[in-house]
């Protein structure tokens, strides 16, 4: 397999005194009809080496869970309609900021839940801090996904909820086929791991080494990759 980066991405990256290859792997538009293990099995395995870790983007976990949900099946409730116009607009993703993301947060965490992460937000805001909004709201409602303008179709016309219980999918995986694997929610700006195996993995250092998005988030149709470490 030739090692190439996405248009725009760098291949390697230091980390650590360290240098680490990030390799994209394409895959055909992942589904609800589709097995994350299968895929895994597919596309993962056959271009790994001893040593590499697969790292998968928690949008397709999610999409095999069928956690993938059409716009025109999410009718918003009037509060969704309007916390969703508080929410601060950024240029990596629409995130809770549209009617249809914001009532699939309610959903997934609670309204309750919701609406006091609104309240630490406006309080952060006043002593000048950031991120209290989604420290309180947790992962659920960070991981959710609205479709922007360079969303891979049909998934531009879809919300994805975050990936159910990534600690097991990833266990499940890297005990099949006895690989270290990650489950990740990387964007342009930063990211997390959201499961990893074997529990062992330094998931600070794997953010690092993936904190320039290398699979990138637009038409790229790489949805999962390979860190091998150089040496």
């Amino acid at each position: 397999m030739k090692e190439q980066a996405n248009e725009g991405k760098n291949l390697s990256i230091s980390v650590d005194g360290e240098t680490y290859d990030r390799i994209p792997l394409k895959t055909h538009v992942i589904d609800d009809t589709d097995n994350i293990l299968e895929v895994v099995g597919r596309y993962g395995v056959p271009a790994m080496k001893e040593g590499d870790i697969l790292f998968i983007t928690e949008k397709i976990v999610a999409c095999t869970q069928h956690r993938a949900i059409p716009l025109k099946d999410i009718k918003a409730r009037r509060l969704a309609v309007f916390l969703s116009k508080h929410v601060v607009k950024t240029s990596y993703g629409i995130g809770l900021g549209m009617p249809e993301t914001m009532e699939c947060a309610l959903r997934e965490c609670g309204t309750i839940r919701i609406l006091f992460a609104a309240c630490c937000s406006v309080i952060g805001k006043l002593f000048g801090r950031k991120g209290w909004f989604y420290r309180v709201a947790g992962e659920k409602a960070r991981g959710i996904d609205g479709p922007c303008s360079n969303t891979l179709p049909p998934y531009n016309q879809y919300v994805v909820l975050a990936p159910d219980k990534p600690d097991e999918v990833a266990k499940q995986i890297g005990e099949k086929y006895g690989i270290s694997v990650a489950i990740t929610d990387i964007n342009d700006i930063g990211g997390n791991i959201l499961g990893a195996w074997p529990v062992q993995l330094n998931r600070e250092k794997l953010v690092r080494i993936l904190k320039d998005n290398p699979l990138g988030q637009c038409h790229e149709q790489t949805p999962m990759g390979i860190i091998r470490k150089r040496v």
